[in-house]
């Protein structure tokens, strides 16, 4: 049995030109009597239907993708993006998130695309993984970011998030090395997101204040890598 969605848009044309920047390949379009069009990509089988006067801002469009490896395949995500966009998108529309454990999902780490058409197409491992199922508990900072990342990767309140982690990091003087360097790389997403760039240039200043032993880099390594991106993106943004 297959499945596949069928989701909206406002405009074939800008959903074929983003999904194929992804990797996918049209399998099938139609401009009469109704606007269609079908992208595939390996084993994902994505369609759309155009609609008069449709505003993606307002879009309930949504559907889950189970995955192999949802890092290879934001790798690959990003990389069209960059070549397409100049850089990965992380506000307005289109734009897309970067995989993060999600407490709402048993702790897989989750991503998020959101297409031309306001479509929120969630990315998540079929399995749990051994470095998810073998996460040690979070402390106070912890436990703000993952509630943060629900808020704003699968809700959509991005300023909420962001609250509540301007007062966690505040409120969480104790916190591990990696804890606060895992808040202050999202907290500076959020602001990109949110089209703070001086806000997020800030907290990445804060980030790269903080001394990193040659373990503490080893284990972060993903999310150091993340970050210099994030700079990347906000020079861009503030330009």
């Amino acid at each position: 049995m297959i499945a596949v969605p069928l989701l909206p848009c406002a405009s074939i044309d800008d959903m074929q030109t983003f999904y194929a920047a992804l990797g996918f390949k049209r399998t099938y379009r139609q401009t009469r009597p109704d606007p269609y069009l079908a992208m595939s990509l390996d084993d994902i089988e994505l369609h759309f239907f155009g609609m008069p006067d449709f505003d993606p801002a307002n879009s309930y469009g949504s559907c889950i993708l189970q995955v192999p490896d949802t890092a290879t395949l934001h790798r690959a995500f990003s990389e069209g993006l960059r070549a397409a966009y100049g850089k990965v998108p992380l506000s307005g529309i289109p734009r897309m998130t970067r995989p993060r454990p999600r407490k709402n999902a048993e702790g897989l780490s989750g991503f998020t695309v959101i297409d031309p058409g306001g479509n929120w197409i969630r990315i998540f491992p079929a399995k749990a993984t051994a470095s998810s199922a073998s996460r040690s508990a979070p402390g106070k900072l912890g436990r703000a970011l993952e509630n943060a990342v629900v808020l704003a990767d699968s809700r959509g309140d991005v300023a909420q998030a962001a609250k509540i982690l301007d007062g966690a990091l505040t409120r969480a003087t104790d916190a591990s090395t990696a804890e606060r360097v895992e808040a202050l790389a999202y907290r500076a997403e959020l602001a990109i997101t949110l089209q703070d760039p001086t806000r997020a240039a800030a907290v990445l200043a804060e980030l790269r204040a903080i001394p990193l032993t040659s373990e503490d880099r080893e284990r972060l390594g993903e999310t150091l890598a993340a970050v210099d991106e994030l700079r990347l993106d906000t020079v861009s943004d503030a330009s």
